[in-house]
């Protein structure tokens, strides 16, 4: 059994018998190996920013890793960006990448780089195998590295001969490190700082923002009459009828501040401090209110979930939260097709437990409004700030959750950065609806031009932001790629291709004119 194989058969033994793939000439040993063994599912991408975003979808749905396989640096430097937003969502994924055989790295040949540095800015966990003989030691690692509470990105570099040469036997399932417990003295001095009964605010992030967490904090709110507020991105959030009402902290800051206002106790639940997504002029990065007091309940690696369970008897919490979401459906909209209207209308539509990927940008600014009272479901946000992460996280959730129909919500100029996502959808025939939000611009960057002091977007910011000239003709993309295209112009003709793409499996594609 050579390197590579006893690597392949002890992802198997660990679980992670999903990888998402765009191999060159290093990888040939690994993916001649995923047929020599069985119980590789192999996934291809036309790009590896579609690999590295599909693995961290998966990773989130199911709380588990799925490895990716690119080639060399110059390969992880295309899959780096959703590498990125992995990182920050705490999704567990391993990263596999191929590597000059170790005598040939000292060549300098035109694909070596420095894979390690490369690799660390987005890795929690970096090793170079050194010797075929080392590769399933390193691959178990690589397993319980990337499930290191909360979960990280555990990346492995794989040279050549260290696949091709003779190895040792695969290593079995590692163990998983747990979730470190919080000390209850900290449980303590959170539920005094509860009974105070001053202005206080719950932040939220992690698996606090799954139905149990959320119903915990609801419990807890009521009791105490704090407010909860999740953090603004989260890797995975459950939303919708029958969850806990919570507010999410907004990207603008006059709106941050103003939700914030008054609060002079915040507690941290998994979350960060709130800070401003950039810097601008005369703007605060701090979005705590002078004089707030923070405090920790629990950290991201932490057991969140049972230390809300352990306030929540230490301050005598109901039973029930104060108040969850009713499920309203709204009538179909009519007339011109809006951002708004799009919404509304996937929440008429949408069925029970979908998985909403959304990367809507400016176009998603509203959609709480909406989706608060649609049917209970999964919200995935782009956590690194990081565009194109939208269709390959929707791609990687279709793979992860098959029987659950997957919305992935897309501005039109995020979705240019990784639209070979939806060739890997029509391959391996995934239950995905991509709604195409065209505004034919990078619409986010004129609000952002408002915000430095210039009121009116010039010729030349204003070509540097325009899709058009010519305009981006997404239903030919999509057919060239395999999916069913439609336009939607009107909210008639939207609401008609919506219910269709939902009534039908398989992948679709309605570019929504705006």
């Amino acid at each position: 059994m050579n390197g590579a194989q006893s690597l392949v058969q002890t992802l198997i033994n660990g679980g992670v018998d999903v990888c998402f793939t765009n191999p060159g000439t290093s990888e040939i040993h690994f993916v001649a190996a995923c047929d020599q063994v069985a119980g590789m599912r192999t996934v291809l991408g036309l790009f590896e920013g579609v690999c590295t975003g599909a693995a961290d979808g998966y990773a989130r749905m199911l709380g588990k890793p799925a490895a990716t396989l690119v080639h060399l640096g110059p390969g992880l430097g295309n899959g780096l960006a959703n590498l990125h937003n992995a990182r920050r969502a705490n999704s567990p994924v391993i990263s596999i990448v191929g590597e000059h055989a170790t005598y040939h790295v000292q060549h300098d040949a035109p694909l070596t780089t420095d894979i390690e540095s490369i690799a660390r800015s987005v890795s929690g966990w970096v090793r170079t195998s050194q010797s075929a003989a080392a590769v399933p030691t390193d691959g178990a690692e690589a397993i319980a590295a990337a499930m290191m509470p909360p979960g990280q990105v555990a990346t492995l570099i794989l040279p050549g001969d260290c696949c091709w040469n003779e190895s040792v036997a695969p290593q079995p399932k590692p163990e998983f490190p747990k979730p470190a417990a919080v000390d209850p003295k900290t449980i303590d001095e959170i539920a005094a700082v509860l009974r105070k009964g001053e202005p206080t605010v719950l932040l939220l992030a992690g698996q606090l923002m799954l139905e149990k967490g959320l119903r915990l904090a609801g419990r807890i709110a009521r009791a105490s009459g704090a407010r909860i507020i999740g953090q603004r991105v989260n890797g995975r959030s459950q939303r919708g009828a029958g969850r806990v009402v919570i507010s999410r902290l907004p990207y603008p800051v006059p709106p941050a501040l103003e939700m914030l206002k008054g609060t002079t106790r915040l507690i941290l639940a998994g979350s960060k401090p709130p800070v401003s997504f950039f810097a601008w002029p005369n703007m605060p990065n701090w979005l705590t209110p002078d004089g707030c007091r923070i405090h920790t309940l629990s950290e991201p690696h932490e057991d969140g979930v049972g230390a809300f369970e352990a306030l929540a008897d230490l301050i005598g919490a109901p039973a029930e939260p104060e108040e969850v979401y009713k499920l309203d459906r709204p009538p179909l909209p009519t007339g011109e097709l809006t951002a708004g209207k799009i919404w509304q209308a996937l929440v008429a539509l949408m069925p029970e437990e979908a998985i909403i990927s959304d990367e809507g940008v400016t176009s998603s600014r509203d959609a709480d409004k909406w989706t608060t009272t649609a049917p209970p479901h999964d919200w995935l946000n782009v956590t690194g700030g990081a565009i194109g992460q939208g269709m390959p996280v929707a791609t990687g959730a279709a793979v992860a959750c098959p029987d659950r129909k997957v919305f992935s919500m897309e501005a039109d100029g995020s979705g240019m950065y990784t639209l070979q996502s939806l060739w890997t959808q029509a391959r391996e025939q995934l239950d995905v609806v991509t709604v195409i939000f065209s505004n034919r611009a990078y619409k986010i960057l004129f609000g952002e031009l408002k915000r430095v002091g210039v009121e009116e977007a010039g010729p030349n910011a204003s070509a540097m932001f325009s899709l058009s000239q010519p305009d981006i003709n997404w239903v030919k993309l999509a057919q060239g790629m395999g999916v069913h295209g439609m336009r939607a112009e009107t909210c008639e003709q939207f609401n008609k291709y919506l219910e269709a793409a939902i009534q039908s499996k398989g992948p679709h594609l309605i570019e929504a004119v705006i």
